[in-house]
């Protein structure tokens, strides 16, 4: 089996903050930060990131002052400590609470997006962490109250931890494994397209959660036996990318097919083919689309493509 390798980062990493947890704990230390005017903020409204377009059309991170922060109803606890950036600390802070940010901003500040409609096309240092803000803010704000006790739970860790009130429990940002696979035989290669897909024309690689108690090669061949009938054999890793959509990791694979015949799962797919690498190359000419460009599916197909 022919190992391909990544042959880039993907979008989402490559991330320019240390995070140094260990001042996580220092709250003398996080308090002078947050009152810090050179501290920069990382605003996110509902899962929303903001964002604008340089004059060239390419997306830019919107970070914000300290003094703007608090323009922006910064309340005690709804901030993330995320690391330092060279010298200066970068916080997450959540103002999800307002109905509307928009008014108090510049308008030459940018606009609230999703991450997914940027279209960010290349790793940019920054798109990692506008993520790393999303992600822990979106966990935050589902992790309130203890899953052993029911009780409210109290911001800790510099915002990376819940604590209960009653019980101490302690609670951790949550990241789900998912393996997502490119099952390749020959020249041939085996896309598939969800009952989740916006798009009625799209085809991406398969993919799936671990399961608990499973290794990561056998959730591959797990998932491609249960979704589309195929078996798997050799299985290597390609790379990861972070997903905060809400809160995955992605962990990217090639697996050589044995066998070719599809039976599909109707409950996750509508449809499963093997395509050729011309066919991927010229795919609006054969009448379906791949993957966005800034997902890891679309990278294990793009380096296969140009393995061939």
């Amino acid at each position: 089996m022919t190992f391909i390798l990544a042959s880039r980062l993907n979008v989402y990493s490559a991330s320019p903050l240390d995070r140094i947890a260990q001042r996580r704990e220092d709250a003398a230390w996080i308090a002078e930060k947050l009152a810090d005017p050179q501290t920069l903020f990382v605003p996110v409204w509902r899962t929303r990131n903001l964002v604008r377009r340089a004059e060239d059309g390419t997306p830019e991170a919107v970070y914000i002052s300290s003094e703007m922060a608090r323009t922006l109803l910064m309340e005690d606890g709804s901030w993330a400590f995320l690391g330092m950036l060279e010298d200066r600390a970068v916080f997450a802070v959540d103002i999800s609470g307002m109905d509307d940010p928009v008014p108090l901003l510049p308008e030459s500040l940018g606009e609230f997006m999703d991450l997914r409609s940027v279209g960010w096309g290349v790793p940019r240092p920054e798109a990692s962490v506008l993520a790393h803000a999303r992600g822990l803010l979106h966990w935050r704000q589902r992790h309130k109250f203890c899953g052993v006790c029911g009780n409210a739970c109290e911001v800790k860790s510099a915002g990376h931890v819940m604590q209960c009130t009653v019980c101490n429990t302690q609670h951790f940002p949550r990241t789900d494994p998912a393996v997502i696979m490119l099952v390749h035989r020959g020249d041939k290669a085996l896309l598939g397209h969800s009952v989740r897909f916006p798009r009625a024309t799209m085809y991406s690689t398969l993919a799936g959660f671990v399961e608990p108690g499973e290794t990561l090669e056998e959730a591959v061949r797990r998932e491609v036996l249960e979704e589309t009938g195929v078996q798997v054999g050799d299985v290597h890793y390609h790379s990861s990318q972070p997903w905060p959509f809400p809160g995955n990791i992605m962990l990217g694979f090639y697996g050589e097919a044995l066998t070719e015949e599809i039976t599909i799962d109707p409950e996750e797919l509508k449809d499963a083919r093997w395509f050729t690498r011309d066919e991927m190359r010229n795919c609006e000419q054969h009448g379906f689309a791949l993957p966005r460009v800034d997902s890891i599916a679309r990278r294990l197909i793009e380096d296969w493509m140009a393995h061939g």
